[in-house]
């Protein structure tokens, strides 16, 4: 098959070039490589890869990009929480508005192939909790005065006692609570929208918080890993929010692309939204911890628990990886700790 990945030059959408290519696919990869994401061209794109430099919001580049493609793996994104509402325009336009233009492209194009979009776990904003005494409860935004006590557990909406916090499943209602958030689950919409449409289905890939080799360095739109992994390279002590209790489920950008590569290319097409995910829950101190032992950190840049907090982040978010091991086919494979010294040791893209 012949593939279109957008983003194909990022993080996560290089590593999908990669996984096609090998499997024998031809693949088109389009990539704007913008100064927020890319400080210099990669050093890393397999030049077997058909590559167009373009911004998929001109509808000359997204009509180009799609041109006589089998299947789209549509990554292409602006990431991170948004640092403020001054982002909003920014998000709104790399995240929706090009995949606007995407859509559109491959409607006036006729396709009929499969469509893979990369969404993201933020999508459920805070996880599924339940409460002792009211069974699976929603709990509403943390009080800025709780965080600011050092209360960093939602309480039940209902009777304010402590929750315990479960695995989120794929039909967990979508409650987006940052503007990259946002942005995510309009992404979700106008590709199901199109699907039902044109009768392409689309699979929606939750990513969960992804890690290893080609993260981009620390900048305000970086993930939690390669924050400390920069601080490490740097020699400083991470600096790790609220508690370090948050609990996340870190999945291996490996793991990610060979999701992608089941979705492209599985006998059958797999429509629906599904997490992609180790399975395993850590506490954003455990990942830190585990980190420092890797790149070998002295005692004096061991993770520094501070208790800051951030407007948009959420307590605990873990996934389900159910529905995508039943009906996907998916399972992660990397070992945690071996994933943590590979990327301990790999360098930070520019």
């Amino acid at each position: 098959m012949k593939i279109l990945v957008t983003g194909g030059a990022g993080f996560i959408g290089s590593h999908v070039v990669d996984a096609l290519l090998a499997a024998g696919h031809a693949v088109r990869a389009v990539d704007a490589l913008l100064p927020a994401a890319h400080r210099e061209r990669p050093g890393y794109l397999d030049p077997a890869a058909e590559w167009i430099e373009g911004d998929l919001r001109d509808p000359d580049v997204a009509a180009d990009a799609v041109r006589d493609v089998d299947a789209v793996s549509h990554q292409a994104a602006m990431v991170g929480l948004g640092v403020d509402l001054g982002d909003v325009p920014d998000y709104v336009g790399h995240n929706d508005l090009a995949t606007g233009q995407l859509l559109r492209a491959l409607a006036a194009d006729g396709f009929a192939g499969r469509l893979v979009l990369a969404s993201s776990m933020v999508v459920y904003g805070e996880g599924r909790y339940a409460c002792p005494e009211h069974g699976v409860v929603a709990p509403g935004l943390r009080a800025p005065a709780d965080l600011d006590a050092g209360r960093f557990e939602p309480p039940c909406p209902r009777c304010g006692r402590p929750l315990d916090p479960r695995s989120v499943p794929e039909d967990a209602r979508l409650d987006p609570r940052s503007v990259y958030a946002a942005t995510k689950v309009a992404q979700e919409h106008l590709c199901a929208v199109f699907g039902n449409a044109t009768g392409v289905p689309v699979t929606a890939l939750r990513y969960h918080n992804v890690y290893g080799p080609r993260m981009p360095r620390d900048t305000p739109y970086a993930g939690v890993a390669s924050i400390f992994r920069s601080a490490y390279a740097a020699g400083r002590a991470p600096r790790v929010f609220e508690d370090g209790g948050q609990r996340r489920d870190f999945v291996h950008v490996r793991d990610v692309a060979r999701a992608n590569l089941r979705a492209l290319t599985a006998p059958d097409p797999v429509p629906g939204a599904f997490n992609v995910a180790s399975g395993t829950p850590r506490t954003v101190l455990e990942m830190a911890q585990a980190l420092a032992r890797a790149t070998g950190a002295p005692p004096t840049a061991a993770p520094q628990v501070t208790g800051e907090w951030r407007a948009g982040d959420v307590r605990h978010i873990v996934a389900s990886p159910a529905r995508a091991a039943d009906v996907l086919g998916f399972r992660a494979q990397e070992d945690f700790g071996a994933g943590m010294a590979e990327f301990a040791a790999a360098p930070l893209r520019g």
